[in-house]
């Protein structure tokens, strides 16, 4: 089983993604990120479940539609560890503040 670790900016991420939603007055906006956490906890036992991208990073894509998220990792199975770098709308334009 692998360990799941988040950078810090992954709470920035999920701050954005809370501000958005209850901006725009989503009345479950608390269970959608609740959602995207438990989502990321399935990297435990399927580090390569999400699809491969530049750079030796995947993207685990969760939910679906107008609900749906991406979360960007690595995984370094040496270290038997998952790296998640950021997570955002399936709906945005890249990764804000990154690269």
């Amino acid at each position: 089983m692998a360990r799941v670790e988040a950078a810090a900016e992954v709470a920035d991420d999920l701050d954005r993604i809370l501000d958005h939603l209850l901006l725009h007055e989503v009345g479950d906006a608390a269970y959608r990120v609740s959602d995207i956490i438990a989502a990321i906890s399935v990297l435990e036992s399927n580090p390569l479940i999400g699809r491969p991208t530049e750079g030796g990073k995947r993207e685990l894509v969760i939910g679906r539609g107008i609900r749906s998220y991406l979360a960007l990792y690595r995984y370094i199975p040496e270290i038997e560890t998952v790296f998640v770098l950021a997570v955002r709308s399936s709906r945005d334009a890249g990764y804000p503040g990154r690269s």
